[in-house]
This record gives structure tokens, sequence and C-alpha cells, in this order.
């Protein structure tokens, strides 16, 4: 077994070449999405890929897509945004002409409600960070959790939107 071979392969060798067509399959739907996602970030221009979520989770995306994501709270989700980090981020919501802001699973959407009333952007949805949704939901598997980010992103960000 090589050190790169699927775990099942190494714990079941009988049916090694079963896990490695798995493997393969799965990084293939991987790659799939990325290459639909590439092309659906690439048609919204640049200058519009700006989003505001609850919290600094989505650094892979932006880094992967050309999405700057801005935050009016750090790392954690515990932390509050003062009046003063909400009234700076409306204010850059408007300089920016940031279109949505976005709602996560695992966090108080009041916070991003209100930056959207504030700002004029709309609230593009929900976007799931640190969870997956049940099974069978929107995002109960690693990659429908990514397929609705993307979607989600995608869509609010190719809409024209009112932000003043």
């Amino acid at each position: 077994m090589s050190p790169t071979s699927p775990p099942g392969a190494r714990v079941d060798p009988a049916n090694a070449a079963h896990y490695a067509e798995r493997a393969q399959a799965y990084d293939a739907r991987i790659e799939a999405l990325d290459r639909e996602a590439r092309e659906r970030f690439a048609r919204v221009p640049e200058a519009s890929r700006r989003v505001i979520t609850g919290h600094d989770s989505f650094a892979h995306l932006g880094a992967a897509y050309g999405i700057r994501f801005f935050s009016p709270r750090g790392v954690s989700t515990g932390g509050e945004a003062s009046a003063r980090d909400l009234a700076r981020l409306a204010r850059q919501v408007r300089e920016q002409r940031i279109r949505a802001v976005f709602v996560e699973n695992v966090t108080d959407p009041r916070l991003v409600e209100q930056l959207a009333r504030e700002s004029g952007a709309k609230v593009g949805g929900v976007l799931f960070s640190d969870a997956l949704s049940a099974k069978d939901a929107r995002a109960g598997t690693y990659l429908a959790l990514m397929r609705h980010n993307i979607d989600t992103i995608a869509s609010a960000l190719a809409e024209e939107g009112p932000a003043r």
C-alpha cells in the first residue's frame, strides 16, 4: 500500500481498488465544483466581489475565487461588534458599493440584518461556515455545503444590487 492510498485500502486491502475508484470519483466531483465556481465568479467583476459575513470564516473561498470578505467581528463567533464597528462597516458597504451581506448558519442573524438595513445592502442569504446542516438538507455533506455557499454568493453578486 502506498502512503497515498485511501484509508479504507489500508484497513481492507482486498477492496483497495474499490476505495481508490471512489476516491478518484470524489476528487473529480471536487474539481468539477471548483471549475464551476471559478467560471461563475469570473463573470462577476472583480470590484463587485466584496461581501460581508458575520465573522471571518471564509478566507479559503476568498483566496480561491478572488472574493474580499469583511466582517463586523474577528475570528471568534463569540465577540460582539461595537456600535463604532457597525457604523464603520455600514460606511464601508456604502462607499465600496458592497451588494450583499450574509448570515451564517451558526451565528445570530440580527447583526448582519442590522448592517443591511443601515447600509442599503441586501441580505444575500445564509452561508454555512462551521457546521453542516442535517444530512438531507442543503448542506448535509461537504460538497453540498460548498455548492450551497458558492451558489448563494455567486447569485447575490451577479444581481444588480441597490447598494448605495
